[in-house]
């Protein structure tokens, strides 16, 4: 079994294509995926990582408001015990016409890998495989692709 990673769209937003896509780039890289589908609350993911013991917790945001909607995630996260690493990818910001500043923001609201909407789901699971130092073996990769 891999290590848990916790992925859903967090506040009001109901976009799921790409939770869709990354759950299953994710599970065919060896990783158990907790989906939380959309409009997830930032206390159904500090309680899923919390009884999951997750090593990482992605969030995703396509409709211009996470950094509205993320605000207090990484304390509510260090008040339970949860060191799990963290990212976040989409369309993060309304109007995100600087990256390097969407970038700058995440980062400060304390999230360790920032994405934008356009990243390929493997290069997700490449950084992920790096981070939680993850291997997939090759009976791993067959019995999620039989």
């Amino acid at each position: 079994m891999g290590q848990t990673v916790i992925l859903g769209v967090i506040g009001s937003d109901a976009h799921v294509v790409g939770i869709t896509i990354l759950e299953q780039a994710l599970t065919a890289a060896g990783f158990d995926v907790e989906n939380l589908g959309v409009q997830t609350s930032k206390a159904e993911f500090v309680s899923a990582a919390e009884s999951e013991d997750a090593g990482a917790v992605l969030v995703s945001s396509l409709y211009g408001h996470a950094e509205q909607d993320c605000q207090g995630l990484h304390e509510r996260l260090a008040d339970a015990d949860c060191d799990a690493v963290t990212y976040i990818g989409g369309n993060l910001a309304v109007g995100q016409n600087d990256w390097a500043e969407t970038e700058d923001v995440f980062r400060e609201l304390g999230f360790d890998r920032v994405f934008d909407a356009e990243t390929d789901p493997e290069a997700v699971v490449a950084s992920l495989e790096r981070d939680l130092d993850h291997t997939t073996t090759e009976t791993e990769r067959v019995s999620v692709n039989s």
